[in-house]
């Protein structure tokens, strides 16, 4: 295992380039792939990649404020004193990979936008208390939690099916959550994961001598801010620890009402109200929050200046039908004991392309759910095969680990390797999940 890591480790530390590049790389490709896989000519696949470009605005907001929201959170001194707290059960090097692990599984299955953050915090914070750590591996073993999230209570794809009224309930109806995330093969599934990726993580451990510790410098925190001595009014609102009180309050309120009319609803603006609304109570004055933020907002440049990138290239599958052949290839060499592993393969190379679980649904689930009809197999099991699909090529698709190597100050060719090894073990659990359960 050791051996095969050191190789990932060395192919993705040559060969993987930053971020922006590889989304520049992606976009060419599905270009070209659109020129000859489908009708489009090169206006039509540029007009695409145009009009598709600025649509995740939205969800590129959301993920900012999740990233700089829960680094402000972490910054708080209560929070800093529950994250070291938490720190101090790892007493070496492999109890940390392991606690680090379990976390962000945990993080991750209860919400995906929560586990992200809350993982790579955690894994930075144990950096700081255990000595000779691999740094590296302990971030990908934050990342690594993420595998989970689709298979969780967040999963986008089973929430959205078993809502009334969802856009394809004409064809499959409205399908219970007891029959996607907390089916026996999701279970099993789940059970499996939770499992083996801490002992796989555990494993990938390098000898001492090749360990990557972490420069002191990344784990730094920012100096204490000097008490300010001028007593103007606009200095004491500044300080006022009453504003911060009261707008907490506003938030604590709101938070109680949704929680108690909707249920455990913990989507994506939720959890950035929970992490806006205690940090701004945590931190104690607004001249202190205001200062966590200008440090947090540092780390957003990625997120800001990449998405838009794979919204134009979710613009050009969608548009151009090319989505719907790389599904259409699989489905037609399927039949009906291979349908739903095929279908998570399929899905795992459109994730490459189409990186998020709402819209890769919307974009296959018309050709699955029509193959899954004339095969006579069944739909729910259709929806988590791709669910599971979005979830597991996560592991080596920039896009997602963004936060997390933001938060860490790494590189996505520094865990990468580690992810590659990650995704092949995940695929042969899913995948015994899928075919056997």
């Amino acid at each position: 295992m050791k051996s095969l890591t050191r190789l990932s480790n060395a192919i993705m530390e040559r060969y993987l380039p930053d971020p922006y590049v590889f989304v520049v790389i992606l976009t060419l490709l599905v270009f070209l792939l659109g020129l000859g896989l489908t009708d489009s000519t090169a206006l039509d696949m540029a007009i695409y990649w145009g009009d598709g470009f600025w649509g995740l605005l939205s969800f590129t907001m959301q993920m900012v404020i999740v990233l700089v929201a829960g680094h402000v959170l972490a910054s708080s001194p209560f929070f800093k004193k529950l994250l070291s707290g938490m720190a101090r059960g790892a007493k070496s090097p492999g109890s940390a990979i392991l606690l680090v692990s379990v976390v962000s599984l945990i993080a991750c299955w209860i919400n995906w936008g929560f586990g992200l953050v809350i993982g790579a915090l955690f894994a930075k914070e144990i950096a700081r208390q255990v000595k000779n750590v691999d740094y590296r591996l302990l971030i990908a073993s934050a990342y690594s939690g993420f595998i989970i999230w689709h298979g969780g209570l967040a999963g986008s794809i089973p929430l959205s099916i078993a809502t009334e009224g969802h856009p394809f309930a004409d064809k499959m109806g409205v399908i219970p959550t007891s029959e996607t995330m907390f089916s026996t093969y999701n279970l099993v599934i789940v059970a499996l994961l939770f499992i083996s990726v801490p002992l796989l993580n555990r494993w990938m451990m390098p000898k001492k001598e090749d360990t990557f510790t972490v420069d002191p410098a990344l784990l730094e925190e920012p100096e204490e801010l000097a008490p300010i001595t001028d007593n103007t009014p606009a200095s004491r609102m500044e300080n006022s620890f009453f504003l911060s009180i009261i707008v907490g309050a506003l938030g604590l309120v709101y938070l109680g009402y949704h929680f108690s009319t909707k249920g455990f609803d913990l989507n994506l603006n939720i959890v950035n109200l929970i992490f806006v609304t205690l940090g701004i109570v945590f931190h104690g004055t607004p001249r202190r929050f205001l200062a966590a933020v200008s440090e947090a907002v540092k780390t957003a440049g990625g997120i800001i200046f990449q998405f838009p990138f794979y919204a134009g290239i979710m613009g050009m599958m969608v548009a151009s039908g090319l989505a719907g052949v790389m599904s259409e290839a699989f489905v037609s060499i399927s039949n009906e004991n291979t349908f739903h592993l095929f279908s998570f393969y399929a899905a795992g190379i459109v994730n490459f392309f189409v990186p998020s679980g709402g819209g890769q649904w919307a974009v296959q689930a018309p050709i699955m759910l029509d193959a899954a009809q004339v095969l006579d197999v069944s739909y729910s099991k259709t929806a988590m095969a791709i669910a599971w699909g979005d979830a597991w090529t996560n592991m080596i698709q920039p896009f997602w680990a963004l936060p997390a190597l933001a938060i860490a100050g790494l590189r996505a060719k520094d865990i990468m390797g580690y992810c590659v090894i990650i995704l092949l073990l995940s695929g042969i659990v899913i995948s015994i999940g899928l075919y056997f359960f």
